[in-house]
């Protein structure tokens, strides 16, 4: 009897490796096969923008023209357990040769032309691992991050080497109406190829609720530098943006308030920001009046967003990409609509010091005008114009752009 319990317990322990080993086989089998399944079954994109750009300065700088091409191939896996991959290159050329213009951060044609920031390149514009189910989504790798209308952090889309960030992202939804954002990038790609590329430890922290009346949104962005040096950025602020009906008229409105401080090697500085829009919708019209403050620390220091879409905000002539020491406040009214099946937009912007001093105080004005529209689900062309008045040793700047752009 002894034997033969022996003889089992060998046959069992023989049985119980060869199923585990079968499990493990099919395990492995079915994993292999979903990674499979997931790359036959995702989808490739394309996303193509041929762009004219021409800028004249009233200064010793040629007048610079660019016609480049803006060329984007992606591919995104089917999803496994919630888990996909996406990649995408990035590719800018001058195209027939024009090319009369500078990016002085790249050294090319430095301090000849008038600056369009559209450097030929070619790189890896994102490629990620994301995890994601109901309610949460996970990102890690180079991705796109763009939050609250891209004031504080966005891609720069306009430019056609966008930017993106290394790092990690989550998104949490706990209700329909939390959403609760947070981000640790570990490097910062910018527009200009890999020429200013930042190393970084930034924290970003987003919650937003939603009521009846708008989105409210609490933020903190906390920028530090990985370069060996003293250099952070910390930002924190609220927001409320909605809109409600009036009769047949649509009322919107949105109030911002945030508190910066900088501290670089050689003093600690504060400023503060502050946001009042009111508009309305009606007979097709959206009419916007603005007033932005990006304050200034006793004129020595000014209200900084390093990571926004700034071409978005305080003039398409990008005059004020960097906020001035004195401080900026741009009060602002727009226009838009639609007409031939396209969008149009209008807008005036009149620019002041916060912090005046003896030789900065008006800082001039800017007329901006765009027409776009769509061509099917593909295609798409625009038009814009920008004309910039300066003051206070800011010279007169027009820009003039004409694109098409083709997706799949």
């Amino acid at each position: 009897m002894k034997n033969i319990h022996k003889t089992l317990n060998t046959k069992t322990l023989a049985i119980s490796v060869a199923l585990a080993l079968a499990a493990i086989g099919v395990s492995q089998n079915v994993l292999a096969n979903d990674i499979t399944t997931a790359l036959t079954s995702g989808t490739a994109s394309a996303d193509f923008n041929l762009r004219y750009e021409e800028v004249s300065q009233d200064n010793a700088l040629q007048d610079a023209s660019a016609l480049t091409l803006r060329s984007r191939l992606a591919y995104t896996t089917g999803k496994v357990s919630g888990w996909s991959a996406m990649m995408e290159v990035e590719d800018t050329r001058i195209v027939m040769g024009q090319g009369d213009y500078s990016v002085p951060q790249t050294g090319y044609n430095s301090g000849i032309y008038s600056v369009i920031a559209d450097p030929e390149h070619t790189e890896l514009d994102q490629g990620y691992v994301q995890y994601s189910s109901e309610t949460f989504t996970a990102n890690i790798g180079r991705h796109v991050i763009a939050w609250d209308g891209q004031r504080f952090i966005g891609h720069v889309g306009w430019r056609q080497d966008r930017q993106t960030f290394d790092g990690v992202s989550a998104k949490y939804n706990p209700s329909k109406e939390l959403t609760l954002n947070y981000a640790y990038l570990t490097q910062r790609n910018r527009i200009f190829a890999e020429a200013l590329d930042q190393d970084s430890k930034d924290h970003l922290l987003n919650a937003s609720y939603q009521t009846t009346l708008g989105t409210i949104t609490a933020y903190g962005y906390l920028l530090e530098l990985d370069n060996s040096t003293d250099s952070a950025l910390d930002t924190y602020g609220v927001s409320f943006v909605g809109s409600s009906m009036a009769g047949e008229t649509k009322l919107l409105y949105a109030l911002e308030y945030a508190s910066q401080s900088s501290e670089p090697a050689a003093a600690d500085m504060d400023a503060d920001y502050i946001l009042i829009e009111a508009g309305a919708v009606f007979s097709g019209i959206t009419a916007k009046l603005g007033y932005e403050v990006l304050g200034s620390d006793d004129g020595i220091y000014g209200f900084q967003t390093p990571l926004a879409t700034l071409h978005k905000f305080n003039g398409w002539a990008d005059i004020f990409l960097t906020t001035p020491a004195q401080g900026l406040v741009d009060t602002y009214v727009s226009l838009g609509g639609k007409v031939a099946g396209g969008a149009w937009t209008v807008m005036y912007h009149q620019f002041e010091a916060d912090e005046a001093s003896s030789t900065v105080d008006d800082l001039g004005s800017e007329l901006d005008l765009s027409y776009g529209r769509s061509y099917g689900a593909n295609y798409s062309a625009g038009i814009k114009y920008s004309a910039y008045s300066g003051d206070s040793g800011r010279v007169d700047t027009d820009k003039l752009w004409g694109w098409v752009g083709a997706k799949f």
